[in-house]
């Protein structure tokens, strides 16, 4: 199987490349931008599958396909989650969320290697996908939640949630008034519930408010610790795959 990755965070690449090698997947070349992209699929016989990032550093990765026709096998890795699951799901073989998770890496080449689709079934609708990522379709996000304390039932706005976090396999939500309320979720289910407009998810384990947000400072290994209004308990720090789509969160 040849195997190719489009990614421009090298790091990024270089991860996914080590994760696909413990799985016996050899990666044969890895690009980082869409004139990069280009010029290599003119010269070179195209592979079997992609591992492509949506978001490239010299535009839409689908403008690769507007200059250079290519029969390839896609896996989108992306953090464009809340706009546009559904197109990925109907014209790729999967779709991998950042920060990748290697069980879920798994799965998506398993599902890769089963149905092999052939160059004449894969029939990826990028222009649908490119209006689904600039005109998202809106929906209704969660607004409150609840929670059991003793015999009572607690609502909780979501206006009123400075981040949520995972911790001992429970996943909590703390409040501007520096209470913490284990919810029966998982941080996974709230991405696809909260607004994106207000929450981001910065790693495995947090998923915060922009509102909340008091600091942003730089960190080691190029990544980013926040300083939330009222959550103090343990470091905040986005994973340094999730930067580069953090600060276009807080444009």
């Amino acid at each position: 199987m040849n195997v190719i990755i489009i990614e421009d965070e090298k790091p990024s690449a270089r991860y996914l490349q080590r994760m696909l090698a413990k799985q016996d997947v050899n990666v044969s070349e890895m690009l980082h931008s869409v004139e990069e992209a280009v010029e290599w699929f003119k010269t070179n016989k195209h592979p079997d599958l992609i591992f492509l990032d949506i978001q490239l550093s010299d535009g839409l990765s689908f403008e690769i396909f507007n200059i250079v026709e290519v029969n390839s096998a896609i896996i989108f890795t992306t953090a464009f989650d809340e706009y546009a699951l559904q197109a990925f799901k109907l014209n790729s073989i999967d779709y991998l969320l950042k920060p990748i998770d290697e069980e879920e890496l798994q799965a998506a080449v398993k599902k890769y290697m089963f149905l092999k689709p052939s160059n004449k079934n894969l029939q990826i609708n990028f222009e649908d996908i490119k209006k689904l990522l600039v005109n998202p379709v809106e929906r209704e996000y969660k607004k409150r939640f609840t929670t059991k304390i003793g015999q009572h039932i607690k609502m909780i706005l979501v206006d009123e949630i400075e981040c949520f976090y995972s911790e001992n396999k429970g996943t909590y939500a703390h409040t501007v008034d520096g209470r913490d309320y284990l919810l029966e979720t998982t941080l996974e289910q709230l991405e696809q519930e909260l607004s994106p407009e207000l929450f981001f998810r910065i790693s495995r384990k947090y998923i915060i408010n922009i509102n909340s947000i008091k600091d942003i400072i730089s960190y080691t290994n190029s990544r980013l610790q926040l300083k939330l209004n009222s959550y103090k308990e343990q470091e905040v720090v986005v994973a340094r795959e999730r930067v580069k789509d953090f600060k276009l969160w807080l444009e």
